[in-house]
């Protein structure tokens, strides 16, 4: 073989392991960049939906889960607080939930809910963000006779019936946001997603 043939051999295996380390660099560079374009594992864990299990929610018990960084209640109402909530009509601002940020699939009867014994909403007044106190208890001293059970924030003094609906001539402008929600069984709801009822 002439030094012309060894020349030529040994120039193309070099062109072609410059070419594979070339290429290997330039894949292991666009890497990194492309993934960057993907969410965040904190990102898509902040819009995914949640479960939560109401097997051991008793009547009368509140029960806290987080979804896109706001507290959502889901509260186990019972008969008696059932039977109070068309009484308190006159008394509220918006009682059929008109003008409130609910799914369309969520009736806006005086329980607003997809099962009446259970209420879910977001946790957050509609004033200015604050997170209202959850206060079950049935005409107490500080919020008057006619109290029937519901949600005080102590900001600005809003007050909220057991479904969310604001009383009137409170701060608040609307009723508590309800989020999407389905059962994914009889104990588990799944918070952030419509299951289909849209």
């Amino acid at each position: 073989m002439s030094n012309e043939g060894v020349n030529n051999t040994r120039r193309r295996v070099l062109v072609g392991a410059s070419l594979v380390v070339g290429g290997t660099g330039t894949v292991a560079a666009l890497v990194p960049f492309v993934a960057s374009w993907n969410p965040s594992a904190r990102a898509r864990a902040a819009g995914a939906p949640v479960k939560a299990d109401i097997s051991k929610l008793e009547p009368g018990q509140q029960m806290i889960v987080e979804w896109r960084g706001k507290p959502v209640w889901i509260v186990r109402r019972s008969a008696e607080a059932l039977a109070n909530l068309a009484a308190l009509d006159d008394s509220l601002a918006d009682p059929t939930s008109a003008n409130a940020k609910q799914p369309a699939y969520v009736p806006g009867t005086s329980a607003r809910s997809l099962r009446d014994e259970i209420m879910v909403m977001v946790g957050i007044c509609t004033h200015l963000g604050c997170s209202p106190t959850y206060r079950p208890e049935v005409a107490p001293a500080d919020l008057g006779p006619d109290w029937k059970g519901g949600f005080y924030c102590p900001c600005h003094g809003s007050t909220f019936d057991l479904s969310g609906r604001v009383y009137k001539s409170k701060p608040a402008p609307t009723n508590l946001d309800i989020p999407p929600h389905f059962y994914e069984s009889d104990s588990i709801i799944r918070i952030g997603e419509d299951g289909g009822n849209a």
